[in-house]
């Protein structure tokens, strides 16, 4: 919840913690004791790009490899921003910034090295057929960049064939769809359809604001995300060989 301190400074309160800080105390708490490290983390949760930039070239001149910072200082600041809204403590908006500053981070990183980061995956997003509303999967796309994920975006309105036709190009570990409009919402069960026609049982992560967990829960590779967030924790799940009813399992709560 929302509370007023003394000085009349807006902070939000939660009930995990045992006493009220602002988000900025709460992230101070979880930042890398490592001076160089503990710099590129709070420009990370600040969704400063400019700083994290300094921080990245500061600590490569002080000797780190650059694609190991990816890692090592860039992953560490950005899983300090999810812990965060996780535990309500920030807002999404905050973690937008700071993927944003995150990916700027890795896009520079490469820049100075000659070596290639690792990504966890493949993961290929979309919009549903007829459906021009693509905000809710920008996030999605970003989120999962920002995870370490390599991220097939294929745009809004996208044809179920098309859809389809991707997966089998790509083998990703995962796709995601969004629909805003409840009209739309059901070309996700034609993708589905499709998917175990070809002999694909990957999840099919949906999620958007006509999407329900009861009618995702419908169609055989369906799992629900409530929250865009949701989506680089499947992945990482996925990772970790859960299959669609240990997702399920996890993520079907509403």
């Amino acid at each position: 919840m929302l509370i007023v301190d003394k000085e009349g400074i807006l902070i939000r309160y939660n009930v995990k913690m045992e006493k009220s800080m602002t988000p900025e105390e709460a992230a101070a708490e979880l930042y890398p004791k490592d001076e160089l490290y503990r710099a590129i983390a709070e420009a990370i949760f600040e969704g400063e790009e400019d700083d994290v930039i300094e921080g990245l070239e500061a600590a490569i001149a002080a000797g780190k490899d650059p694609i190991a910072l990816i890692d090592d200082a860039l992953m560490v600041g950005m899983k300090v921003v999810t812990d965060l809204y996780d535990q309500g403590v920030i807002f999404l908006p905050n973690v937008m910034m700071s993927a944003d500053a995150m990916l700027e981070g890795i896009e520079f990183c490469k820049t100075q090295s000659n070596e290639t980061p690792v990504q966890k995956g493949k993961i290929v997003c979309m919009v549903a057929e007829g459906d021009v509303h693509d905000i809710g999967k920008s996030i999605v796309a970003a989120l999962l960049r920002a995870a370490g994920y390599e991220v097939v975006d294929l745009g809004r309105d996208v044809p179920s064939a098309e859809a389809l036709a991707a997966v089998k190009e790509h083998k990703p570990l995962m796709m995601t769809g969004t629909a805003l409009m409840t009209t739309t919402m059901y070309a996700f069960k034609e993708v589905n359809d499709l998917l175990v026609e070809s002999g694909i049982t990957m999840p099919f992560a949906c999620g958007g604001g006509a999407v329900n967990q009861d009618f995702v829960s419908t169609y055989s590779l369906g799992v629900y995300g409530e929250e865009a967030a949701d989506a680089p924790k499947m992945a990482d799940a996925i990772l970790a060989g859960a299959d669609i009813a240990a997702l399920r399992a996890k993520f079907h709560q509403h």
